[in-house]
């Protein structure tokens, strides 16, 4: 946990309790705009340190240097090129695993408490039903939670933001060790079975990242071994590279969208960008999607279709029956105004939530018992819903995985149990392409207004969990929401399908979240294998993003912010043009002279208030200040 003097603000040390006013050590920071963060919270955390990227070019570094010849270099270029493949490969097989036991483990969970309820809703106490299935949430839900609050609190989250960090330059402890991915992987997955209102394909990002960086520097940390290959690559520069090539085929195993990784990795992550990084980044995705779309088509028995291209596949659009129209685009946005807003207040609501976890449920059982309890509370909504709901629809000709027939009559099931009964993947596929005439209105608003709270309050909590399907969902139900009015209002016309605008929801939800643009539209074009909503999303998601940056912060800026991380924009702020170096750093300033004592330089190196690698060395006395 950090202390109070752990912290260090523009322009001064920071040395006073975090309880106690400091307005008046404020006084000349300039007026903040109002969707930033408060400065008071705008703190730097001094335990992190920055990454290495420039060479040291010393006599051993030159040496090293002149020992390489062409044939060597041309080999090193050939062992990029396999690590990036051997990034793809395993990224897609960790992608795997995860799909497949949580298919597995969720569909056993669901048939449980589905037998369950279908027993009790003749002979009464359905009490029973809903106590058997919020301690099922609430047991899966607290080992998934115990692991990552005493093994590896790093895991928590989608761990895109300290990815972002990394990428940024700074160094992120443990974030791309081999015993994150081990809790990162059990961790989503229990988060996922355990019916948290979360996703799995977030956290596929952070995975491809830690693969990457522990392929390419040929040993673990975690293991303590040191298997003495890609001794070569054994560098920030070289390791951050691979880490971005990790991050995109993450994306293209959640989502079958390589080009999507290789956008979000220039859009969200990589400070450094080339040519050549382009290729082997593109490489490792096209790699990973193919790996996945492999081994899933042979577990689901289509060995020779290929038909697995991610983790979620959104499914076919067909173009000529749902195509757009001019008369549309002032609906889409519209749209991506609503997106902005939803996404503003998200991201409102959750900041403010992690401030409350910030200053009073930081201790680790504290937040095992948090998570249990948001577990059991989305069980009982979810349960509470269903009962309440009589929206009964005919099971012939639905695709329901598995249909809750409640107070239903025969031959029909309650369709508020496919949000519920779902994993979150399936729950937004069903809201695309579900014929029109599937959803009553009122369970559409019902459940869009219940999971954006639940959703909201989940992310933050300290398990591995992602917020890209969520977010997706909540965008996916008002959408289909909105298409359902437009089809009443316009007396069934064509262009008004709920499937549609269920999508532009979908990505306007998001976009309002995230704030990603380029990489979005494109992920969302390729997951639906049709580029003819390509302006459509593209508008929506601008829009939202628009609308969005005018109120708060994208979700995973806040988040980079209140964790104090040191992230560098790629702007400078406007006030600091007439900034000087003594206005920002800390006072007295560390030095050594040319000529230093061995005892002197031992107790600067172990002053951990001022290990940040980098001493001005001075022919002067080191004690001065100026």
């Amino acid at each position: 946990q950090l202390t109070p003097s752990s912290f260090l603000r523009i322009g001064q040390l920071s040395n006073v309790d975090l309880n106690e006013d400091i307005h008046e050590l404020e006084t000349e920071v300039p007026r903040q705009r109002p969707n930033e963060i408060p400065h008071n919270e705008k703190l730097l955390s001094l335990k992190y340190e920055s990454l290495d990227y420039d060479n040291s070019e010393n006599q051993l570094f030159l040496e090293e240097e002149r020992r390489i010849n062409h044939a060597a270099f041309r080999t090193v270029e050939i062992k990029r090129w396999v690590i990036c493949a051997m990034i793809g490969i395993l990224t897609g097989l960790v992608a795997c695993f995860i799909d497949i036991v949580v298919e597995n483990l969720a569909g056993l969970k669901y048939r449980v408490v589905k037998d369950n309820i279908d027993k009790f809703t003749a002979k009464g106490g359905l009490s029973f039903s809903l106590l058997l299935w919020a301690t099922l949430n609430a047991s899966v839900v607290m080992v998934g939670s115990l692991i990552v609050a005493f093994i590896e609190p790093v895991a928590a989250g989608s761990g895109i933001p300290q990815i972002k960090c990394y990428l940024n330059g700074v160094k992120i402890p443990h974030v791309v060790r081999l015993k994150t991915l081990v809790i990162k992987v059990c961790g989503v997955i229990l988060s996922v079975v355990g019916g948290l209102a979360v996703g799995k394909e977030g956290p596929m990002i952070h995975s491809g990242s830690v693969i990457a960086a522990g392929i390419s520097q040929g040993r673990s940390t975690s293991l303590k071994r040191d298997f003495k290959i890609f001794e070569y690559f054994r560098r920030d520069t070289e390791k951050r590279d691979f880490v971005s090539a990790g991050a995109a085929a993450g994306v293209s195993a959640a989502f079958g969208a390589p080009v999507g990784g290789v956008l979000f990795s220039l859009e969200e992550g990589a400070s450094f960008w080339n040519q050549f990084l382009t290729w082997r980044i593109f490489f490792a995705s096209m790699i990973s999607t193919f790996t996945l779309n492999s081994v899933l088509s042979v577990y689901h028995g289509n060995a020779w279709d290929l038909s697995s291209p991610g983790l979620i596949n959104f499914g076919r659009f067909d173009s000529e029956k749902m195509g757009y129209t001019i008369q549309e685009i002032p609906i889409f946005i519209f749209m991506g105004v609503v997106g902005g807003i939803l996404g503003a207040l998200f991201n409102a609501l959750n900041y403010w939530l992690t401030m409350f976890r910030i200053r009073y449920i930081h201790r680790p059982c504290l937040q095992v018992v948090e998570a249990m309890l948001v577990a059991a509370v989305t069980a009982t909504v979810g349960f509470v819903m269903i009962y309440c709901s009589r929206d009964c629809q005919p099971i012939q000709g639905s695709s329901v995985a598995y249909p809750l027939q409640l107070f239903c009559a025969d031959g029909e099931y309650n369709s508020m149990a496919t949000a519920f009964f779902n994993t979150p993947e399936k729950s937004v596929v069903n809201l695309f392409h579900d014929p029109p005439g599937s959803y009553n209105p009122m369970t559409l608003g019902m459940f869009t207004l219940m999971y954006f709270f639940l959703a909201c309050w989940t992310y933050g909590l300290t398990v591995s969990a992602g917020v890209f399907i969520p977010s997706l969902l909540i965008g996916a139900a008002w959408g289909r929401l909105f298409g359902i009015s437009l089809s009443y209002l316009t007396k069934g016309s064509i262009w008004a399908d709920p499937g549609k605008y269920a999508l532009m929801g979908a990505a306007a939800q998001l976009g309002g979240i995230v704030r990603m643009t380029l990489s979005l539209t494109v992920i969302m074009m390729e997951a639906t294998g049709n580029v003819t909503y390509g302006f459509p999303i593209m508008l929506v998601l601008m829009t939202a993003k628009i609308v969005g940056d005018y109120f708060v912060e994208g979700l995973y800026d806040m988040h980079i912010q209140l964790q104090s991380v040191p992230f560098l924009h790629w702007e400078a702020p406007v006030t600091s043009h007439s900034l000087t170096a003594r206005e920002v750093m800390s006072t007295p300033v560390t030095c050594l002279r040319r000529i230093e004592r061995v005892g002197t330089v031992v107790d600067i190196l172990s002053d951990t208030s001022s290990n940040h690698n980098g001493f001005p060395v001075v022919e002067s006395n080191p004690d001065t200040t100026q």
